[in-house]
């Protein structure tokens, strides 16, 4: 289990559990396109390496309320330098 998960503090970096869960999950979809890692790799799984960018703030969400199609909020992804 990848510690990180267990505390509460990388669900309030990014604002609460579904939030989490979307950013993991776009952020897995961009890894496995072709996307490079923001954080070195050391035989680490894709998904230890969304935890580590999130941890290192490296990673933040962005939602976009205006999307005209559905009217819901989709989240970005923003990487920080």
């Amino acid at each position: 289990m990848i510690e990180a998960l267990k505390s509460d503090e990388i669900i309030n970096k990014v604002g609460g559990r579904f939030k989490l869960c979307a950013l993991i999950q776009r952020r897995l979809v961009q890894l496995m396109d072709g996307a490079r890692p923001m954080v070195e790799r050391n035989g680490r799984s894709d998904l230890e390496l969304v935890i580590q960018e999130i941890m290192e703030d490296r990673l933040k969400p962005e939602f976009d309320l205006s999307d005209p199609e559905t009217g819901a909020a989709m989240p970005e992804l923003t990487a920080r330098e």
